[in-house]
């Protein structure tokens, strides 16, 4: 077995020499295993060593011994070790999540602070081989990105260094024949006989056949998830060129061009969806799955021009025509009503205004749709600026009859996002005078001399 990983820590360049290694060490036969093959090649490696364990408190008394056996454990062969207690079932219950997702953000959060504190580059971990088979056989069931598909990663980055796993080249039989024959008697964890969780299911039942099949499964999973893990990194390069080119990155948003992002292939697609997530959340809710990226996708593929979508964790995809926005800065818009004063000014929520004035006579611009002239003897008082009702028209200028504002905001390719607080004026009768910047009405005075004027700006 220590050939086999010493072998593979060369092969995937897990250790540096002249650098600290923290070794996740929960007192059970594998992280007792990897504390203590650790220890006894720190030697050859250049490399010093430091334990880390936490205590989760799910089991009481019997989790308060393991973490003394593994202080003991480790004072017996003067290795350093930095342990603590942590009430993971409170955090569980302030946070409303899971016991095992709560347990996993507790005890990464934990090896952090600690790598922080001791200076030390790597993270040792002892996922084996038999846990690769698992992992790739859970995700494959559950669903899952091609990179997750790959399983378990033997070097990824964290904190301020890395995660190394060295034991991915051997199973849990090899581990437990170390442990005997060093005669290091670990602690036993009955949680990880019952069938309640799900990777002890496919422990009992799938792994188990796996095994029967051909005892050396690990070995061809692992080989699996680095070739997997070779293509998906290649097809990631190729991602970030072809993404370039169809979004643009604002600060916690991307805006995606529809059209041009259907035009890349297929195989790009759906990692380029992964890049868009993996850009805007700090860390991937547990709850994303590849449904999220399949509805998505569909969602992009639909003729219809506008709609939105609600990933978790905030974020909201909408899309309207050909730009599709992700964006955790979402609002729902609020409708309203400001009353227009003659002379007086309105401020809109978007920051641009209407200015209301008085003329006696046309010697300023008036000309396009972002100004209105009005006979001020002819005038419906009072004069408001609102957002839009459902079943609005207007008697466009020009025009005979009347047209809906919905259809004027589609064939002017008004994004769904500023429908709802485009500004409309409207007359004391209840007559929609002007969409600003968009259509006037026929409403609007033909100018005369000597006449007074009410001259409306969009600004």
């Amino acid at each position: 077995m220590e050939q086999q990983v010493e072998e593979f820590i060369k092969r995937h360049s897990l250790l540096e020499p002249g650098k600290r290694v923290l070794v996740g060490v929960s007192g059970g036969p594998d992280s007792l295993a990897l504390l203590h093959l650790l220890w006894t090649m720190k030697e050859e490696k250049g490399i010093s060593i430091v334990a880390a364990h936490l205590d989760h408190m799910f089991r009481g008394g019997e989790s308060e011994e393991d973490m003394k056996y593994v202080v003991d454990f480790c004072q017996k062969r003067g290795i350093a070790c930095e342990a603590a207690q942590i009430n993971v079932s409170l955090y569980q219950k302030e946070k409303g999540i899971g016991a095992q997702v709560a347990a996993r953000e507790c005890r990464y959060q934990f090896f952090a602070d600690v790598m922080e504190k001791v200076g030390a580059s790597y993270l040792a971990l002892a996922h084996h081989g038999d846990d690769q088979i698992e992992t790739i056989l859970m995700r494959l069931v559950r669903g899952s990105t091609m990179m997750g598909y790959a399983g378990i990663r033997a070097k990824r980055p964290f904190g301020g260094g890395f995660i190394i796993r060295p034991f991915l080249s051997v199973d849990k039989e090899q581990i437990l024949a170390y442990c005997q024959y060093h005669d290091l008697k670990p602690r036993l964890d009955q949680s990880n006989e019952k069938e309640v969780y799900t990777r002890n299911r496919f422990r009992r039942h799938v792994l188990s056949f796996l095994k029967e099949e051909n005892a050396q499964t690990h070995k061809q999973f692992q080989s699996y998830s680095e070739k997997l893990l070779e293509d998906a990194q290649y097809l990631e390069e190729l991602t970030v060129q072809a993404m370039n080119k169809v979004m643009e990155r604002k600060k916690e948003e991307i805006i995606l061009r529809r059209e041009e992002f259907l035009q890349v292939r297929k195989p790009l697609q759906r990692r380029g969806i992964q890049l868009i997530l993996n850009y805007l959340y700090k860390e991937i809710p547990p709850s994303l799955s590849s449904v999220h990226v399949d509805n998505l996708l569909t969602f992009l593929e639909r003729e219809q021009p506008s709609g939105a979508l609600h990933f978790p964790g905030g974020l909201k995809v909408v899309r309207s025509y050909n730009d599709c926005l992700f964006t955790f800065r979402w609002q729902e818009s609020s409708p309203y009503t400001y009353p227009l004063k003659i002379p007086g000014c309105v401020s809109l929520p978007d920051g641009r205004k209407i200015v209301c004035e008085i003329h006696n006579q046309l010697s300023v611009e008036t000309g396009g749709n972002d100004s209105l002239v009005l006979d001020a003897c002819k005038l419906t008082l009072p004069l408001f600026v609102r957002t839009r009702k459902n079943g609005d028209k207007i008697t466009v200028k020009g025009m005979k009859g009347t047209k809906k504002v919905k259809d004027i905001f589609i064939d002017e390719k008004i994004p769904l996002a500023k429908r709802d607080t485009w500004p409309i004026i409207e007359d004391g009768s209840g007559r929609i005078l002007w969409l600003p910047g968009l259509k006037k009405s026929a409403y609007e005075s033909e100018p005369i001399h000597g006449g007074k004027y009410v001259i409306l700006y969009y600004k």
